[in-house]
């Protein structure tokens, strides 16, 4: 047999040949390894542990692990549970080999039946090991296990055996009961650094006598999101795509990735609003190898940390960004506002949704980019205000000028202003007659009627009392249910509508007379009623909002946004303090309208 058919007839792939066999194996799991080794020392080692974690962690790993320290005999026969398995002894060995009788591997995905629980646990629960310290039982991917055979296993894994120990591995930690959580020690394995992860793929690659760059490593330890089992395997995948020696350009290819510095100027075209030149760069990169939908994920991902960058400058300090990308991330991210960027993270992710169910990924993400790049190019709102209204953009916002001791002039909804400066006529809310300010309070006695009743000139002060002594109940039916045909001080007459409590005239009468000290006549007539104050205010909202729709700054900006409405229309000249009520209405200012709900 030649040499090339005896290395292909016992060849392990990375992930196999290079598996951690000890806790000091153990890449990033410092915490975990500390924990245990000290229960290990002092004797305190759990009935069950749960090992939970993304993929790749080593959570199988270091079930075996635990079940071989558990195990070992040590080189001499004699050695008792520790947390360095001598790796040599017949436990260890044939414990990593998966063939020891007494540690029993389920996988929970396949064997979820509560037959699978009963066959290949309870039944040999009890029997005690054939030839090792325990019997173990590890189930990979707990969580798949059905409702009724956690429900079987809660009672063993509550009281077992001495003899028997359980060590569960789970990726989906949410998903197992609380009732067997509670039941088992937890460890929560740990993301794998990008530094570690790299340190590890170069010291595999040496070992394995590969030539890789350490920009190929950069492009792998991305593409495995912290998962070391993954990153393992693109590198036992990327060292047979280079032949020997491996650079970042085979990873790519092999990867279907886009170069990250083509990445970046792809989004830069974007953001700048060119979409010719982003279609002919998308079309380049997909000429050259890349996934369209890989290229949309590298965006959305400069994207994001862009966004890091702009908010926390450590994000700089990632060991699988180059330099020059560093460089271009921060000039970036001091160009871009925040507005933009996260407008280009929301597209983009409904691009790719797009992408994933076109029937042709390519055209669909060319549409894509030609929505992203025509978005770019849109002014934010109170820009496009400030533009209209031939103002510097970015001054400080659309408020700035409030307050500023100048003649303020009416705004439309909350973000419009300066209707006069842009030579328009203001538009004006309806004026109702304010009382004046006397300093005492509504309900204060006075000494004679003709006094007190002096103080109501107009209905409008009889609701401004209302409004003053809180009776919010009244206060709503006064103004939608309340016609008035004649007032006088001290004499109402009004026509009742259809949904007029019938007692209202009597609960009005006596509310006043409380609160003036005076008798007050209330009385119901059949017609002569004039529109109750909630029809008055709708129209008078209504006239507003047509004054708006004919004003030229608001025709300006329904041209560039077609579609959009007016919502609420605010009076400058209106006191937005009148839901803080005087307590006297004679002591009103001038511009506060008691015909305004709170």
């Amino acid at each position: 047999m030649s040499d090339t058919a005896e290395q292909t007839k016992t060849y392990q792939v990375l992930a196999r040949k290079y598996r951690p066999a000890t806790f000091a194996d153990l890449v990033g799991q410092e915490a975990m390894v500390r924990t245990l080794k000290n229960a290990f020392a002092a004797g305190r080692i759990a009935q069950a542990f749960i090992l939970t974690g993304i993929r790749g962690t080593g959570k199988t790993t270091t079930a075996r692990i635990i079940a071989k320290g558990m195990n070992c005999i040590g080189a001499d026969g004699q050695g008792g549970p520790t947390t360095e398995p001598c790796g040599h002894c017949e436990h260890c060995v044939s414990i990593m080999q998966g063939s020891h009788v007494d540690v029993i591997e389920m996988d929970g995905a396949s064997q979820t039946r509560i037959d699978d629980i009963r066959s290949n646990i309870l039944d040999s629960v009890h029997y005690a090991p054939a030839s090792a310290r325990y019997k173990i039982y590890i189930i990979d991917e707990v969580h798949m296990l059905s409702t009724s055979a956690f429900n079987a296993l809660l009672k063993t894994l509550e009281e077992p055996p001495k003899h028997v120990k359980f060590i569960f591995a789970t990726t989906e930690i949410r998903k197992v009961p609380v009732t067997v959580l509670s039941r088992c020690q937890r460890f929560d394995l740990r993301r794998m650094e990008p530094e570690d992860t790299m340190a590890y793929l170069r010291k595999l690659a040496d070992l394995e006598g590969a030539q890789i760059s350490d920009e190929a490593l950069a492009l792998i330890t991305r593409a495995a999101e912290g998962s070391m089992r993954d990153a393992v395997s693109i590198l036992d995948q990327a060292i047979a795509h280079g032949a020997g020696e491996t650079g970042a350009d085979q990873v790519r290819a092999m990867l279907g990735l886009a170069d990250r510095g083509r990445v970046l100027d792809l989004f830069d075209l974007v953001m700048k609003g060119e979409a010719a030149a982003a279609l002919n760069e998308l079309s380049a990169q997909y000429a050259d190898g890349a996934d369209p939908m890989a290229v949309l994920r590298d965006l959305a991902e400069v994207t994001h940390w862009t966004s890091l960058i702009k908010i926390t400058p450590e994000a700089l300090e990632d060991p699988t960004v180059s330099p020059d990308e560093r460089a271009r991330g921060a000039e970036m991210a001091a160009r871009l506002s925040m507005r933009a960027l996260t407008r280009m993270w929301q597209m983009l992710l409904k691009a790719l949704e797009e992408v994933a169910s076109a029937p042709n990924v390519m055209m669909a993400a060319e549409m894509a980019i030609i929505r992203l790049t025509h978005v770019a190019e849109l002014p934010d709102p109170e820009d496009l205000v400030r533009k209209l209204q031939g103002m510097p953009v970015g001054g400080g916002g659309l408020a700035g000028r409030r307050g500023g001791g100048g003649t303020d002039a009416p705004g439309v909804g909350a973000g419009a202003q300066g209707a006069q400066d842009a030579g328009s006529v203001p538009i004006s809310r309806q004026q109702h007659p304010a009382p004046t300010h006397g300093g005492g309070p509504l309900a204060m006695a006075v000494p004679a009627p003709e006094a007190a009743l002096a103080r109501f000139p107009s209905f409008t002060h009889v609701v401004a009392l209302i409004r003053a002594n809180r009776d919010m109940q009244l206060l709503v039916e006064i103004e939608d249910n309340f016609r008035l045909v004649r007032y006088s001080p001290g004499r109402i007459e009004f026509q009742m509508t259809e949904n007029t409590p019938r007692n209202l005239a009597l609960d009005l009468a006596r509310r006043l007379q409380s609160w003036t000290g005076v008798r007050w006549v209330v009385s119901v007539v059949n017609d002569g009623g004039g529109a109750t104050i909630a029809e008055t205010r709708r129209a008078a909202r209504d006239d507003l909002q047509a004054q708006a729709m004919t004003h030229p700054l608001v025709q300006e900006v329904l041209k560039y946004f077609p579609g959009a409405e007016i919502r609420e229309v605010r009076s400058e000249t209106a006191d937005d303090s009148a839901a803080v009520l005087p307590i006297d209405p004679e002591d009103a200012a001038d511009d506060w309208d008691p015909f305004e709900r709170d």
